[in-house]
């Protein structure tokens, strides 16, 4: 265990989204944020978008995050315009040498995708290297008993969380937990950053065949997990 930040997590590249709902093939964007940590979890840089998804946002999803249709609507880009936007500036920030930090990445890496998909705009074949502080606690910590929440994890931590729910603030506890847990497991993570990326890849399949063959055990013996990383579909 070491007190001393890897050189690959000094700068990190942070994004989040709140959106319309939790299914990713059909869910909208209704706000995203990448931001740009230096070294102490500074912020070095953030954009943020506000997005008029062009369909209603449920009441239950407004409730979360206090984005309403009206909002939206009032104060919201285009849709096609933010998606384009936000592709853009991930990519900007993987060609600049900067990982991804994303908090249960499949998430909003699958739904980006499917914004995309939606709007007509380019996504990248491959978006690595990620970095998924909910995975790599699980695989370092997995014995570790409560919620895996962002809110639970940042508290675990030690990283204060602002607004939950506000996709930047999310997105730089995220990055901040990500430095912590980089820091505590220096000595067992591997080292740079492309094979800490393709280490994921797997650990994301083992986790999900565990908790598979328990909720089949406990719950519904028909369950199935899905332990493709970063992006489905």
């Amino acid at each position: 265990m070491t007190n001393t930040l890897p050189l690959w997590a000094t700068h990190l590249a942070v994004f989040d989204t709140e959106t319309t709902g939790v299914d990713t093939a059909e869910a909208r964007i209704v706000s995203a944020a990448v931001a740009l940590l230096g070294p102490a979890g500074e912020v070095l840089e953030r954009y943020d978008w506000l997005i008029d998804p062009g369909v209603e946002i449920p009441e239950g999803a407004a409730n979360v995050h206090g984005i309403t249709t009206e909002i939206a609507q009032s104060s919201g880009m285009a849709a096609g315009v933010g998606v384009a936007q936000i592709v853009a500036q991930l990519r900007e920030m993987i060609d600049r040498g900067y990982p991804i930090v994303a908090y249960n990445a499949p998430f909003d890496l699958s739904l980006m995708a499917a914004e995309a998909a939606r709007h007509g705009v380019a996504w990248p074949a491959e978006v690595a290297p990620v970095l998924d502080p909910l995975l790599l606690d699980k695989q370092f910590d997995r014995y570790r008993k409560g919620k895996r929440t962002l809110e639970a994890t940042a508290a675990h931590y030690g990283v204060e969380l602002g607004n939950a729910h506000d996709a930047g603030e999310d997105a730089i506890a995220a990055g901040r937990v990500m430095q912590a847990i980089a820091k505590k497991y220096a000595d067992v993570a591997p080292p740079e950053l492309d094979e800490l990326h393709r280490a994921q890849i797997g650990w994301a399949v083992a986790q999900a065949e565990n908790f598979q063959a328990y909720m089949r055990r406990a719950r519904d013996p028909l369950f199935v997990a899905d332990g493709r990383w970063p992006v489905r579909g």
